[in-house]
């Protein structure tokens, strides 16, 4: 049965990892990873070269993929992944999405179930619910369902803020909350499973039956994805390379650190106690130009 991360952990070799800890007095996990800098500026190419190889395993399900790489249609399987991505021009989103997708399969070792991206019929379509949906084995029988949420706002409190809030009100509305979407996974598992042993472990997962003798334990937990801007000043673009970068560092690592009271509020504040919660807070320079130039370069997207 195969059913493992579609990313590899080289993904990771792009950044430097400053946080990787526990969130006092919560079950959250904190980690933040700062794209590589070189002459003081991240490197973006780098990034999206790798984004552009990812897109295809986030955007398809394992199912497409197979029948695309059976007929070894390489171009159709690229085409098809890039229609799914809204216009960069009005795409203020998805690129957050894509890199959730790839910090959960590389860094926490969760591989998608299901993404937002992939049940779409067109890019125009808007689907209302999580992010994406991994799964994470925490010991044997022992798995948590990962639900993702990416905001990326120009403040790093205002992402955490609107990602708490969207979570909350997935789990409290009446229609499209959390448990539609465990019957949504339930009915897309077909296009996941590309053999029956494969399908018949992830329905025992996603709607584990207590009346086993031994019987799976599944819970739900949440990601989140914060991006924000970082605006280095002029006189910081001119200092030499290393102290450029042993800065800037410093400055996102210590804006990063004070937001875990933050983090903790929220969750009391929503009374989420009892949900795990893994947040991967990613700096950005010049946010609205990046996120659009990411998917516009990913699509090869022509002017």
């Amino acid at each position: 049965m195969d059913f493992k991360p579609s990313i590899s952990e080289k993904f990771l070799d792009l950044f430097y990892k400053e946080i990787e800890c526990d969130v006092p007095d919560t079950n959250s996990k904190l980690n933040l990873h700062i794209l590589k800098i070189e002459n003081n500026q991240f490197c973006y190419e780098e990034l999206i070269e790798h984004l552009g190889e990812s897109m295809i395993p986030f955007a398809l399900s394992r199912k497409q993929i197979k029948e695309f790489e059976k007929d070894k249609r390489w171009h159709g399987l690229v085409k098809e992944a890039s229609r799914k991505f809204r216009d960069y021009n009005v795409n203020d989103g998805e690129a957050g999405e894509l890199l959730l997708f790839c910090f959960l399969e590389a860094h926490l070792k969760a591989p998608k179930i299901l993404t937002k991206l992939e049940i779409k019929l067109s890019s125009n379509d808007y689907a209302k619910g999580s992010d994406g949906i991994h799964l994470l084995e925490l010991a044997p029988k022992n798995y948590q369902l990962i639900f993702g949420e990416s905001k990326l706002y120009q403040e790093l409190t205002t992402s955490l803020t609107k990602a708490f809030e969207s979570i909350h009100d997935f789990k409290t509305r009446k229609k499209n909350n959390i448990y539609d979407e465990i019957g949504l996974i339930n009915s897309q598992l077909c296009k996941e499973a590309f053999d029956e042993d494969l399908y018949q472990f992830l329905k025992s997962v996603i709607i584990p039956k207590a009346s086993d003798t031994d019987p799976i334990v599944k819970n739900n937990a949440f990601a989140i994805f914060a991006g924000f801007e970082i605006d280095p000043t002029d006189d910081e673009k001119r200092l030499t390379n290393d102290k450029f970068l042993a800065l800037i560092k410093s400055q996102i690592k210590e804006d990063v650190e004070r937001k875990m009271n933050h983090i903790k509020k929220k969750i009391e504040e929503y009374e989420l106690y009892s949900y795990t919660f893994y947040v991967y807070v990613f700096p950005f320079m010049k946010l609205d130009e990046t996120r659009k130039e990411i998917i516009k370069k990913i699509t090869r997207t022509e002017e």
